[in-house]
């Protein structure tokens, strides 16, 4: 399975303590080099990453996909995109609102740190999704609290 992260997802989850809930879901991860300069940007996540050897470093081969994306996006979000698409990626982990939809434009599934923490939960890799949500709450990520409320009762209705 391949799996190609922006930087929220892996940025977020670390900041929250369930960095390894990536690997446990999904085994390897691949980032881009913009990715990885962006997670380098906190000193604790760089030396973090330095330690998780199933999160490789790759870059996309298109440099003109990436300029065109470019176009819209910032330098992660477009090589990302660009390497999900050369990888064919089971997913691409983003959760800019405009980044996602630029992906699926060009046919890329994809899954955000919501939807992470949901696989984690039916996979019972973490035991409060409620507790987890608030946490990421906590560190400034935005998540609708409209969705987020229609998650949490869409799940307590099929533990029903």
């Amino acid at each position: 399975m391949t799996i190609v992260s922006d930087t929220s997802s892996i940025s977020s989850l670390f900041q929250i303590g369930l960095i390894q809930i990536l690997h446990s879901l999904f085994g390897e991860i691949i980032i881009t080099p913009a990715v990885k300069e962006e997670l380098c940007r906190m000193k604790k996540q760089e030396l973090a990453l330095a330690k998780l050897d199933w999160i490789t470093v790759t870059p996309p081969h298109d440099k003109k996909m990436v300029a065109a994306l470019m176009e819209q996006l910032d330098l992660g979000e477009s090589e990302s995109i660009a390497l999900a698409i050369e990888t064919q990626a089971e997913y691409l982990l983003i959760d800019e609102f405009h980044g996602r939809q630029v992906a699926e434009n060009l046919g890329i599934r994809i899954v955000g740190v919501l939807g992470v923490l949901i696989q984690a939960k039916k996979k019972n890799l973490i035991i409060d999704l409620e507790a987890e949500i608030e946490k990421l709450y906590v560190i400034g990520f935005r998540l609708d609290r409209k969705l987020v409320k229609s998650v949490l009762d869409r799940i307590n209705k099929e533990r029903l």
